[in-house]
């Protein structure tokens, strides 16, 4: 049996721009984007802390450092600059796989930096 489990996820990172003209997707500082083992393109769930809103996009790659968090597109609508938000992935494993499996797990800093 295949399940659906937790990979990844990154706690609490502010929003800091919003482009609603744009393709889609949320942009994130890469630091952040290694930090929690995810990649560019990759099929995230963001969960807006400040309103409830949650919706499915894809991960772009921003620049390293840079402690951006962009909501791009039509997603733009869900959030706001200064919200915070919940961004998951999940795989797809076996269930006796997914037993073992620890997911990564990172709390940035307020300035969306990671922490120790």
């Amino acid at each position: 049996m295949i399940i659906e489990v937790l990979k990844s996820k990154i706690h609490r990172v502010k929003i800091t721009q919003s482009e609603l003209h744009y393709i889609g997707s949320i942009t994130l500082d890469l630091d952040l984007i290694e930090g929690a083992n995810l990649i560019p393109n990759e099929k995230v769930t963001v969960v807006n802390i400040n309103n409830g809103s949650r919706l499915e996009t894809y991960v772009i790659a921003g620049e390293r450092g840079s402690g951006i968090a962009c909501m791009n597109g039509p997603a733009a609508r869900q959030c706001q600059v200064g919200d915070y938000v919940i961004v998951f992935s999940y795989a797809q494993m076996e269930f006796e796989a997914a037993k073992l499996f620890v997911p990564t797990i990172i709390f940035p800093s307020d300035n969306n930096r990671l922490t120790d």
